[in-house]
């Protein structure tokens, strides 16, 4: 407990997880060798040595775990060492401790007061846990490994009985080569002669800021950049660099300088000093994927054995056979929501010229009338997809439907499709748009706004304004009681949260809007962690994607998931007032890192769940379906402004 902020609790217990139990408690584990497999928990033996606590545990015949901790200074430090008391060898091949890091999301509120995001490094012998308060305010609990490596991380308590509200039990891996041994550049065996043993030394203590904690870390390298585009160089400052990818070349420029590249797309394996390892991110540009991912669309996303109108639609599709996926009853299967991502990006594509010339405007015009007819009843509600009628209206889907037929208006100047987007989002708001934080909303109804008032329609485009900014006022006056939406409290509500304030500031000039927009951008900002990851820098913290939108079915975090992408957009929307360079930087990095998503060939996995395993299940996997993840290919061409529709 943190005696600044006694109300936080920084890692779970009994009383405020039902899903909690003794085998999750701090420091205890598992091991996995040659000789069998177990857990350990109660100590065999206890004493007191010097000052320090010592627990002894004997999960099996000739295996002993012995556990040191020790308060030095204002840090607590533990060792764990795990000793081959046989005659004979002894070979790991799973090796974890627990560390029940609190986070989760109760409410709101509750996540705001005394939860916590736990941003999770282990890049071998540089490795490292941040727990850090998810109001973005007051000392973090930070884990330091100072002796020893931790190669990977797993998650358990992670399934139907915990579902998208908790992010589960994180396990902390020395290895994890039994259950997934190609898991983050290759999990180790490690062999113990009699007598011998591996061990695991970290420190904890309490941080001011997420940068006195990186400080402390002791880096032992220094990166130009995460993510770069193929052809262009990272530079990374560092005793040592090499890389096991063949892909990848690493020149010394000077003493402790190299220059890595790759023409090869994708992440890649980064080797750092002695026993450090990360991963770095080289793409293709933009605009080239965004040309290979339309034509893969085209090619095989459309359910063209369909009759009529249906035949117009956008679905999912299995990457591995290229066979499109049917709805099964399963909403974010279906053929709207998040799918409206792929018409979306056709049109900005088009308009951009990214697309073959003769091919995007049958589609659109064909998606245009199926949705009209399919994902839109006659008050200009939407469904979740053509087969889904029996679901209730969902506002999410309201923005992005408003947004296409908005484009469509700003491309070819058609009278009712800019009187259908003003229909949704005045549909919208009767529905309760006004206590929903709908991702891309407020841009949305801004924009529209504005082609209404240039075409005359003042008077409509004044009474969508005046919503909108009620809809701030809302919102500020509930301070952090912010309602629940599919999930009780996550990044893609506080981004459009901010975004819709800093629309308002930018109607209004009112103070009061500044002043909230300063208020909650930590709340968005805390959810990514500073980790050296092309993956995991800065990208927000999801871990319920793999599950609902992929083929196999896999709770766990998702890194990065499109999503992350509105903590970038929305940076680069805030006012100039609260817009600096860092934050631009940072904007930069979470763009391209979700260039990871995407193949050379244009197709796509909505979700690459991090985790070594979850719930012994072998995780570090990229979903084979092509999904939802376009949203971060429409948001990116979005936020560059350039020709847009």
């Amino acid at each position: 407990m943190d005696e600044q902020a006694p109300e936080r609790g920084f890692l779970h217990d009994a009383a405020t997880a039902v899903w909690h139990s003794l085998e999750h408690q701090w420091g205890s584990g598992h091991l996995v060798t040659d000789r069998g497999a177990a857990r350990w928990h109660a100590p065999a033996a206890l004493r007191v040595v010097d000052g320090a606590v010592e627990a002894v545990h004997t999960p099996l015949p000739g295996v002993c775990v012995e556990v040191r901790r020790r308060v030095d200074g204002e840090l607590l430090r533990e060792r764990y060492a795990v000793v081959n008391t046989a005659a004979e060898p002894l070979t790991l091949t799973g090796l974890g401790v627990q560390t029940p890091f609190a986070d989760w999301y109760p409410d709101a509120e509750g996540s705001l007061e005394r939860a916590v995001h736990a941003h999770l490094f282990t890049g071998g012998t540089w490795a490292w846990a941040l727990a850090q308060p998810m109001s973005g305010r007051g000392r973090c609990l930070g884990l330091v490994v100072r002796e020893g490596a931790l190669r990977a991380y797993a998650v358990e308590s992670r399934n139907q009985a915990s579902l998208s509200h908790v992010r589960g039990h994180l396990v902390l891996l020395v290895t994890d080569r039994a259950r997934n041994p190609e898991a983050f550049g290759g999990q180790p065996a490690l062999h113990l002669a009699p007598g011998e043993a591996v061990t695991l030394e970290w420190e904890l203590g309490w941080y001011a800021s997420v940068a006195e904690f990186t400080a402390a870390t002791r880096p032992p390298a220094a990166f130009s950049a995460y993510a770069a585009e193929v052809g262009k160089p990272i530079l990374v400052e560092a005793a040592f660099v090499d890389s096991p990818d063949p892909g990848v070349q690493v020149t010394r420029e000077s003493e402790g300088r190299f220059r890595v590249e790759s023409s090869v797309h994708g992440t890649h394996t980064l080797d750092v000093g002695e026993g450090a390892r990360t991963e770095v991110l080289f793409h293709l540009p933009l605009e080239e994927m965004v040309r290979r991912r339309v034509a893969y669309i085209a090619a095989h996303q459309r359910p063209v054995e369909r009759p009529g109108l249906l035949a117009h639609a956008f679905v999912p599709v299995d990457t591995r056979t290229g066979l499109r996926l049917a709805t099964n009853g399963w909403s974010d299967w279906s053929d709207g929501s998040e799918r409206i991502a792929m018409p979306l990006l056709l049109q900005q594509a088009a308009a951009r010229g990214l697309a073959d010339p003769e091919e995007p405007g049958p589609l659109l015009e064909g998606w245009s009338r199926f949705a009209v007819r399919h994902l839109l009843d006659e008050t200009g509600a939407p469904r979740r997809g053509s087969f889904s009628r029996h679901i209730k209206p969902r506002l999410y889907d309201m923005p992005w439907l408003a947004q296409f037929f908005h484009d469509r208006y700003c491309v070819h100047g058609r009278e009712e499709d800019l009187a259908r987007a003003a229909c949704i989002l005045e549909r919208s708001f009767e529905l309760g748009g006004a206590t929903h934080l709908s991702i891309g909303s407020s841009p949305t109804t801004t924009a529209v706004c504005g082609s209404l008032q240039a075409a005359g329609q003042a008077v409509r485009a004044a009474a969508l304004r005046d919503r909108l900014v009620d809809s701030a006022r809302e919102f500020v006056a509930r301070g952090r009681r912010l309602p629940a939406h599919e999930v009780n409290y996550e990044q893609s509500m506080v981004a459009p949260l901010i975004d819709l304030l800093t629309d308002a500031h930018a109607l209004t000039g009112e103070a009061v809007f500044h002043d909230a927009i300063s208020e909650r951008l930590p709340w968005l900002l805390a959810f990514g962690g500073p980790q050296p990851h092309a993956r995991l820098h800065g990208i927000a913290i999801r871990h319920w994607d793999g599950y609902w939108f992929g083929a196999n079915r896999l709770w766990g975090d998702v890194f990065p998931h499109y999503w992350s992408t509105l903590t970038a957009t929305t940076l680069l929307r805030l006012p100039a007032t609260l817009r600096t360079p860092g934050t631009d930087r940072l904007a930069e990095a979470i763009l391209r890192a979700n260039m990871a998503n995407y193949r050379e060939d244009g197709s796509a996995t909505c979700a690459f769940v991090m985790p070594s395993a979850i719930d012994g299940r072998p995780g570090h996997t990229a979903d084979p379906v092509a999904n939802d993840q376009d949203w971060h290919l429409v948001l990116w061409l979005r936020a560059t402004g350039a020709t847009s529709p």
